[in-house]
């Protein structure tokens, strides 16, 4: 496969036709900055591109966390998170990235924000019995911007997607299963294993149908999903209002100072 791969903060590692990424920056609760966006980017055109590559797992390194979302802190020092030019391929490279090969979350750990809108992202998901999921923008003054609100709401019945969404409130591992939103809970140990289970039953199949049932299923028509084109419309508008605000600004400085913010509508 072309396309740089970084030592430190993605890992790849192929098993037979499974291949395994991992977000490995547990020092940062595997937070997303520009570089591993870039880095999984280019490998998600790669995986599309090889034939042998049946399915991805993806993952975060430890047991804390899957991904705690974009590294705010490098976007505070002025790094950027979305690299300019890449922006259309979503957090982490990935949730507006769609492949047709199945993809697999291994959940290690919490998946909040970002992360839980790359577990959304995925086709299939498999929980540590310990991991929590939340999209907790709005405690921040911000928007989940990458698919979180309507992905939700698709994955769960409304009130349920509506409550996760609007108090930014986590929900434990046992609690999405019981709603449907992973396949599998289980021991922390344990559940990159079952990913890898599960990942290497479908990759016994046909691969060709499998892709394609995927397309079917999902609405896949030349690398992107135009049932969710409103809904990128929609989010694009209210995330570039929102960032802009007072509140988002003293959100984010609330959040990095470990103090409860002051709101002002603003």
């Amino acid at each position: 496969m072309s396309g740089p791969v970084h030592p430190e903060k993605v890992l790849v590692e192929r098993r037979g036709h499974v291949l395994v990424v991992t977000i490995n920056r547990p020092e940062v609760r595997n937070a997303v900055d520009g570089e591993v966006h870039m880095t999984i980017g280019r490998l998600l055109d790669d995986v599309e591109a090889d034939p042998d590559v049946r399915v991805v797992v993806v993952t975060g390194a430890g047991d804390k966390a899957f991904s705690a979302g974009a590294d705010l802190k490098a976007n505070a020092r002025g790094e950027t998170v979305l690299p300019p030019g890449y922006e259309h391929w979503g957090f982490a490279g990935w949730v507006r990235h769609p492949i047709s090969k199945p993809t697999i979350a291994a959940v290690n750990g919490a998946a909040m924000g970002g992360g839980a809108e790359l577990l959304l992202s995925c086709d299939l998901a498999v929980a540590a019995e310990h991991a929590v999921i939340g999209l907790p923008e709005v405690t921040i003054g911000m928007i989940a911007a990458d698919g979180g609100p309507f992905r939700a709401l698709a994955q769960l019945p409304q009130r349920i997607g509506m409550e996760l969404v609007l108090t930014g409130d986590p929900i434990s591992a046992a609690r999405a299963l019981e709603l449907h939103l992973v396949n599998r809970v289980v021991p922390g140990d344990e559940v990159l294993g079952a990913a890898l289970q599960l990942a290497d039953r479908i990759a016994r199949n046909a691969p060709l149908a499998v892709q394609a049932s995927k397309r079917i299923a999902l609405g896949l028509r030349n690398g992107e999903r135009p049932a969710e084109r409103l809904h990128w419309e929609l989010t694009r508008e209210h995330a570039h209002a929102t960032a802009g605000s007072a509140d988002a600004k003293e959100g984010v400085r609330a959040f990095l100072e470990k103090r409860p913010p002051v709101w002002t509508g603003r």
